[in-house]
């Protein structure tokens, strides 16, 4: 039976979802009144603002209806996986649609950049509301390891999305940074999934001592990556004369090797953390009063 929680419109959290879904919607209608274009940059910033538009609308009425109790998955992780997901994608969105897409006297344009800023402000005001406060018992997504977790996975998507338009298996160090890439996304993919869907319980090891050897390998993998995809990317290739940034394919290797850092340095901030989690929180806890 469905019942209606008014409340849930009228909290903080309520509150700023709803300014998330009119910011959204005024972002894609000025983008969409300026005209359509087929560039893979355009697409992807209209796809983002309508992605976080519908699911932030399916999730105020999910928690207006009370459906979201009746779902066989956990809530509150994924509410927060998406919250820092959509964060990261209006990001990227505001960055590209920004630099490529705006001009001095291009009004709709420049209106459409302001409000996807202020909803990036939201959707980031979102994951600090609803993410885990220490001393708080809640999902994993809802901790930093968790929110890191849809972090290394979303600049995994990036880097795949760049790397496609190179021709990375003519050399065996850029095959190898691919299968990096894909073994560790696929690894951060499996925990936000299992997650969500409540299967974390019915791994037969013990999860955080598995998550910690995970994480150091991913560490060591990616290092050997960051000083790889450089060294053959390149390697007698310099910069192009480009007539625009847009039109130059040379500056997604630059962006590739920028992301594959900050992944490093997501999976070594998520190590730490799981090492603290298994052997300092452990040892406290089996330390004899």
């Amino acid at each position: 039976m469905v019942t209606l929680d008014f409340k849930v419109l009228t909290e903080p959290v309520g509150i700023v979802r709803i300014l998330e879904v009119i910011f959204t919607c005024i972002t894609f209608s000025l983008v969409g009144s300026v005209g359509y274009s087929t560039d893979s940059f355009w697409m992807w910033c209209l796809f983002s603002w309508c992605f976080c538009f519908c699911v932030t609308l399916l999730i105020l009425v999910l928690e207006l209806t009370s459906l979201n109790t009746k779902l066989p998955l956990s809530w509150q992780d994924f509410i927060t996986a998406f919250a820092m997901l959509a964060s990261l994608m209006v990001l990227v969105a505001s960055v590209i649609y920004s630099v490529f897409f705006t001009c001095s006297v291009c009004g709709r344009q420049i209106g459409a950049s302001v409000t996807s800023y202020l909803t990036l402000i939201l959707y980031t005001m979102e994951v600090g509301m609803i993410r885990s406060k220490p001393g708080e018992i809640s999902g994993f997504l809802s901790t930093v390891p968790g929110l890191l977790k849809v972090l290394e996975t979303f600049v995994a998507c990036v880097i795949f999305i760049c790397v496609r338009y190179f021709n990375y298996w003519v050399f065996p160090g850029l095959q190898w940074c691919v299968a990096v890439y894909s073994i560790c996304f696929i690894y951060s993919f499996l925990i936000i999934i299992f997650t969500i869907g409540r299967l974390l319980a019915l791994f037969p090891a013990p999860l955080n001592k598995v998550l910690t050897v995970c994480n150091v390998l991913a560490v060591l993998m990616y290092l050997t990556a960051v000083v790889i995809w450089p060294v053959y990317a390149f390697r007698n290739n310099p910069r192009p004369n480009c007539p625009s940034v847009r039109s130059c394919a040379w500056n997604l290797l630059v962006v590739i090797s920028f992301m594959t850092s900050l992944n490093l340095a997501a999976y070594i901030a998520d190590t730490i953390y799981s090492l603290k989690l298994v052997f300092i929180t452990g040892e406290t806890q089996t330390r004899p009063a």
